[in-house]
């Protein structure tokens, strides 16, 4: 697991302009912080893309990437069942750009 503090974000939401998907779309770029000692620390920081869905479903996240600050490097990790929670938690209290 690792220690994830989320610092900040922006955050967008997307426009459909043909109309064919249903519910409200919203791109999150979430500034994030990792201990020193973690595999993930990169000096430049560390973000998440977020893709988060709001539809007759309800809200999830329909993907999400970690990524490295200043160079936009993809990383190939994946965040734990609770590190996917407390993303999901906190793009629900923050969708509203």
């Amino acid at each position: 697991m690792i220690f994830l503090n989320i610092t900040g974000h922006t955050v967008e939401k997307l426009v459909d302009p043909f109309g064919l998907l249903s519910g409200d779309r919203y791109e999150f770029f979430l500034e994030i912080e990792v201990e020193e000692d973690d595999e993930l620390y990169s000096d430049k920081g560390l973000g998440i893309r977020v893709l988060f869905v709001v539809d007759e479903n309800g809200p999830r996240t329909s993907n999400y990437h970690l990524y490295e600050r200043g160079s936009d490097k993809i990383l190939d990790f994946e965040l734990e069942e609770d590190e996917e929670l407390l993303v999901f938690n906190y793009c629900k209290e923050n969708m509203e750009p």
